[in-house]
């Protein structure tokens, strides 16, 4: 049986710490699904499409690598893709409490499937997708923090804001 796990998310944008993850998901399981998620209460700086066009970019067509996007609970979307783990990043302990009451809720939701917790790499342990964009609102550079696209499209999103 083929063991597929879910990385949820929304990123906004997609980060290389985002894509280290994928890539450590990548190596315990026989498919990873990164799952960008909708959600219509939020306000998100890239819509959804541009998000999966960002991932879909960085990904390329890598082997047990998918991109969708989802909506609604996470326990209903592991079990219509068969999903036996959902991956979580943690870069500090201060995502931890977060992260663990959201593995609860989701194990009580759907009792079958577990939460893998993945560190990215030490380069990435403060990155995060709002100071991405924050940096990129006030003129600085994201250059090394996000894949190239994701980079030219913050700096145009930086100008016509501004």
């Amino acid at each position: 049986m083929k063991r597929i796990a879910i990385y949820p998310g929304s990123f906004d944008p997609v980060t290389n710490g985002h894509l280290d993850i994928i890539h450590r998901g990548k190596h315990l399981f026989d498919e990873v699904i990164v799952a960008v998620s909708k959600n219509s209460s939020k306000s998100p700086y890239f819509s959804l499409e541009e998000r999966l066009v960002f991932l879909r970019s960085a990904v390329g067509k890598q082997s047990g690598i998918k991109v969708e996007s989802f909506a609604g609970l996470l326990a209903t979307y592991m079990k219509q893709k068969k999903a036996v783990a959902v991956i979580r990043g943690l870069r500090a302990v201060s995502d931890f409490e977060y992260e663990f009451q959201m593995a609860l809720m989701n194990r009580r939701q759907n009792t079958r499937f577990e939460t893998v917790f993945l560190m990215p790499d030490e380069r990435y342990t403060y990155l995060s997708s709002s100071l991405v964009r924050e940096i990129s609102r006030l003129g600085g550079t994201v250059r090394g923090l996000v894949p190239v696209p994701v980079e030219i499209a913050l700096k145009k999103r930086a100008l016509t804001t501004r």
